[in-house]
């Protein structure tokens, strides 16, 4: 009697993903886990716990602070470090300003975001870190659907989506030159919908600004913005409470949310099936220019 053992479309996706983890491990030095605080960063961390069992995750979380974070994001951060018992590198995006490394930007519209990459690169050179692993997910944005598996930077931190190397049969080249790096994004493959149902599966615990709840907010650029210290209203914008839940975590400077009663993991599930506008529909900084992402991206960005 033959038997045959089948797989969901989830444990699929978990088994690509965890074998992407196993590979970056075995085939670079000092890897990282980039950590934001945001559910696709918290489903890596999950996937990389389950990929080394029972072992703790070999390689510490990078986190890019830029100042401007939710309250909470930084809570569920340290939370989820203190549970882990694994290390934390955290790149300071004032200290990069402090150091006149970067100019921090004016105006109504200002943002921190850009200012990132500079942190970043020094983040990972200071570490030397050759590999950094992130939540990327093809289906976020169209710069990001350029993505591979593992995805090459050369020396000054840059990506060029036509020098990239092929990913034949599940085959990763991760040869580099010395000062080049890269960046590994296991989840490539995932929609936002499959990241809610395994979140869903996995009851993995996330941040509470994914759960609709009272908020204060101004109405800008097509989307609610959190009321914060960082923002600098104009005349005409009044802050109101609203429900409100985020789909994705940024800094609370560019974030909109929307309004919504989901309030379980399950409403969310539903609502996101529903949705026809990309989960970054209401972040401002990819707004700027139909390529924002892919320039940010070509000098270092995530």
């Amino acid at each position: 009697m033959s038997s045959k053992y089948y797989l969901n479309y989830l444990d699929e996706l978990e088994s690509e993903a965890i074998y992407v983890l196993r590979e970056v491990w075995a085939q670079f030095q000092n890897p990282v886990i980039l950590f934001s605080g945001g559910k696709d960063s918290i489903v890596i961390t999950h996937l990389a716990k389950k990929a080394f069992y029972p072992s703790k995750i070999p390689f510490p979380l990078m986190h890019v602070d830029t100042g401007h974070n939710f309250p909470e994001t930084i809570k569920f951060r340290d939370d989820i470090i203190k549970e882990l018992g694994v290390n934390l590198i955290v790149g300071s995006v004032q200290e990069s300003i402090d150091d006149g490394r970067v100019a921090e930007e004016k105006g109504k519209n200002a943002t921190r975001n850009a200012l990132q990459i500079t942190t970043l690169l020094d983040a990972i050179e200071a570490n030397k870190v050759d590999c950094a692993i992130g939540g990327g997910r093809r289906d976020e944005e169209k710069a990001r659907a350029k993505e591979r598996f593992f995805s090459h930077r050369d020396d000054f931190g840059q990506w060029d989506p036509k020098n990239q190397r092929p990913e034949l049969w599940n085959i990763f080249n991760g040869k580099y030159f010395e000062g080049e790096h890269f960046r590994a994004f296991p989840i490539s493959n995932w929609t936002e919908m499959d990241v809610w149902n395994y979140i869903k599966r996995e009851n993995i615990a996330i941040p509470s600004l994914y759960f609709a709840h009272e908020r204060e907010v101004v109405w800008r650029q097509d989307a609610w913005i959190p009321n914060s210290e960082f923002l600098v209203l104009e005349d005409h914008e009044e802050v109101v409470t609203k429900k409100i839940r985020f789909r994705t975590l940024g800094d609370i400077t560019i974030t909109g949310g929307i309004e919504s009663d989901a309030d379980t993991l399950a409403k969310i599930a539903d609502e996101v099936a529903g949705m026809r506008q990309t989960e970054r529909g209401n972040r401002s900084d990819d707004k700027r220019s139909e390529s924002a992402m892919e320039d940010r991206k070509r000098q270092g960005y995530f």
